[in-house]
């Protein structure tokens, strides 16, 4: 884990240069881009023009990472960048000449999380060691449609090991094999987890657009505190296989962005028969939004951000419902961690089975004797009680386990968003959602603080949900989130994009080293 001084490792001149110029000019086949906050359709309109190749563009996202990621500020958000990216992009630059042109993502660098399957020279090891040098044998069925779509898979990101569910006190952004993650706002700041390497490095333009993965708030938590567009689509949209699991009945993958079009049209590719939304800036107009407001109160700063997003959305033209509270919250937390755990065994065995004979662990068993075995590295500041727990839980024919996914269900679904958007006639909800990042503890673990966060019911339920910067507190990015009713996808993302076409909220990170200090080079 490099934790060296970014005071020392980086001047103020050269870090400018870092951010917009990091590869040799001589390495690149065509001019230079500016990769700095650039869009899909930037990348897109250079390589369409000539100013720019596929080729290029991965060089230089590459020349970043090495001086941002790896060394500088050392964001450690990548676990492993691709060997034959460039070869990729090449190949991608030679159909392009052709005149073939697979979709909008053709020659785009992307990034995806630790725990989805690529069958090429990268590992797939959800950030353990007991996976760190087993490859997956085939590819998720996602990064066959990115694959397709033509897009240059780049690397891997870091991740809170095995998705967050290994311990009550983890630390997000930690996992054996990748060390911590930093938040690119500010370094001594968590990222949020369990999409943690995700968020820092889309957020950090290590990458033109990012897949993270959610069970609950592992896309919308590290898109709040890195200053991303997050969406968690409706369960099912986005196909789960090759995708190292904890329960089927809530896990899904999910662009990461840092603008709402080109978290679209990354669903739109990633989710077979999803349509990116023409996103129309006045389509809020006479949209009844209903507000959460169960989830403000966590400061007066962060509240003061919330009401000029709430603010924005009227001059929008939305009618706002205040307040407008989930009834169910709080009522199905215990149900859902029963079904996670059940749901974490059965599922995790049937993965590791399938991974071939390069993967030596075949049950969750074998993992806990492994992290037992190497505890000095795999467990030197959190434990593994979750899995101990889940280990013990038995098929899922159990009553117990029937019992509380019914329950979880309802109560998040039905008696819990179905239920307010019913009453008020509302189009869809909108809360905080989460606090600013909270400084990395390896200690204590995580401290969310009093925003808390508002993933839970519509992960539960398997709806969608969409987080926008809305503003920041003390530098920390804070976001806005936007949820809805089964299937309503299309319409979540429209009215994200609304807003986020109203505030123009998002702000490129500047690697502090910690709040209110003044650029170590400065």
């Amino acid at each position: 884990m490099n934790r060296r001084d970014f005071a020392g490792a980086i001047g103020a001149a050269a870090l400018v240069a870092a951010c917009r110029r990091t590869a040799p000019a001589a390495a690149a086949p065509a001019a230079e881009v500016e990769l700095l906050e650039a869009t899909v359709a930037d990348l897109q309109a250079a390589m369409t023009s000539g100013q720019a190749t596929a080729e290029g563009i991965t060089r230089q996202y590459l020349g970043r990472i090495a001086a941002l990621d790896r060394a500088g500020p050392a964001v450690n958000s990548l676990i492993e960048v691709n060997p034959d990216a460039e070869a990729i992009a090449r190949e991608r630059d030679t159909e392009r000449k052709a005149g073939k042109l697979r979709g909008p993502l053709h020659g785009i660098p992307v990034l995806v999380k630790d725990n989805i399957d690529t069958g090429d020279r990268m590992m797939t090891s959800a950030g353990s060691l007991a996976l760190a040098d087993q490859p997956a044998p085939a590819d998720a069925d996602l990064v066959v449609r990115l694959r397709d779509a033509g897009a240059v898979l780049l690397g891997k990101t870091n991740l809170s090991e095995w998705a967050n569910f290994r311990s009550s006190r983890s630390t997000s952004g930690w996992s054996g094999r990748g060390g911590q993650t930093r938040n690119p706002y500010v370094l001594d700041r968590n990222p949020c987890g369990s999409s943690s390497g995700t968020g820092a490095s889309i957020s950090a333009s290590f990458a033109t657009v990012g897949v993270g993965t959610e069970t609950d708030g592992s896309i919308v938590c590290p898109s709040n505190a890195c200053g991303l567009v997050g969406f968690k689509p409706t369960l099912g949209f986005i196909s789960g296989k090759g995708i190292i699991p904890i329960a089927h009945s809530q896990d899904t993958a999910g662009p990461m962005a840092r603008t709402v079009r080109d978290a679209a049209l990354l669903m739109s590719v990633l989710a077979p028969g999803f349509a990116a939304p023409a996103l129309d800036p006045g389509a809020l107009k006479g949209v009844r939004l209903g507000v959460a407001r169960q989830y403000f109160g966590g400061s007066p700063e962060h509240d003061a951000v919330m009401e000029q997003a709430l603010a924005a959305l009227r001059d929008a033209g939305a009618v706002l419902v205040d307040p407008a509270d989930i009834p169910s919250v709080g009522s199905f937390g215990d149900a859902e961690y029963e079904v996670l755990l059940y749901e974490f065994k059965n599922d995790l065995d049937a993965y590791l089975a399938g991974r071939g004979p390069t993967t030596r662990y075949r049950t969750l068993a074998d993992l806990i004797a492994f992290n037992a075995a190497n505890a000095a590295r795999e467990m030197p500041w959190f434990g593994q009680e979750i899995f101990e727990q889940a280990v013990k839980k038995g098929p899922l024919t159990e009553p117990a386990y029937r019992k509380a996914r019914t329950h979880s269900l309802r109560r998040a679904g039905r008696e819990g968003i179905d239920a307010v958007i019913a009453k008020h006639r509302l189009d869809a909800i909108v809360c905080p959602t989460g606090g600013p990042a909270w400084v990395t503890d390896w200690v204590n673990g995580d401290h969310f603080g009093k925003s808390g966060d508002s993933s839970s019911p519509a992960a539960v339920a398997g709806y969608p949900h969409v987080t926008v910067p809305a503003g920041a507190v003390a530098g920390l990015p804070v976001g806005l989130s936007f949820m809805g009713p089964a299937s309503s996808d299309a319409r979540m993302l429209q009215y994200a994009f609304v807003f986020e076409q109203a505030t123009k909220a998002r702000r490129a990170p500047t690697f502090l080293p910690a709040v209110g200090a003044a650029h170590p080079a400065a």
